[in-house]
């Protein structure tokens, strides 16, 4: 078993107006870096063991202020843990979005589906926690997963078997999210805790 917290990274400019930001390569502004330092400071007085986070510039800086806090090395980059691609929807306002595409589910042009990134992300998530196991057991390990919105939403999604999250719940930037990783499976111990 293996013990994972996905945090989403902390705010960036195009967070604050709404703007969807997919593979955009946005940094953290100054909110975000805050956002990243009251995660570390919710997690201060637990053990962690390692970090990892997505290589997109506004998940790395946070996983960085948070293993700076928490004495841990420097994050593995892990492609897969990368933000839903959202294709001709990337860069618009969620409201022009949503009035063009009808809802998130909604096919896109060259947008991945939840589903995808769900499939990717516990890929990822596998091989993580495979590789935890390899260096602990029979210890679990407690590892940290910085990472985005839309990857976390379509976790929860699926081990919930889509009653989770509510329809409108928002994924608050820096937000914790806790896992429990077993081979083949992926359980939700406790969503959403809030910096």
């Amino acid at each position: 078993m293996t013990l994972l917290t996905l945090i989403r990274h902390g705010q960036t400019d195009w967070n604050l107006a709404r703007r969807i930001q997919g593979s955009t390569d946005i940094p953290l502004n100054e909110k975000g870096r805050e956002d990243a330092r009251t995660a570390a400071g919710l997690l201060e007085g637990t053990t962690h063991h390692s970090i990892y986070a997505s290589p997109l510039k506004r998940a790395r800086e946070t996983a960085e202020i948070i293993s700076g806090s928490l004495g841990l090395g420097s994050p593995v980059l892990v492609p897969d843990m990368r933000e839903r691609e959202f294709g001709e929807g990337e860069g618009m306002l969620v409201s022009d979005y949503i009035e063009k595409y009808g809802d998130w589910l909604s096919p896109v042009p060259g947008a991945e589906t939840l589903e995808g990134v769900a499939e990717r992300a516990l890929i990822a998530l596998d091989t993580i926690a495979r590789d935890a196991r390899r260096r602990s057991a029979p210890v679990a390990e407690s590892v940290i997963v910085v990472t985005h919105g839309g990857v976390i939403r379509s976790l929860i999604d699926h081990v919930s078997g889509g009653t989770l999250p509510r329809v409108g719940e928002v994924l608050a930037n820096g937000s914790v999210h806790r896992f429990e990783a077993s081979p083949g499976s992926l359980r939700l111990i406790d969503q959403g805790m809030l910096v």
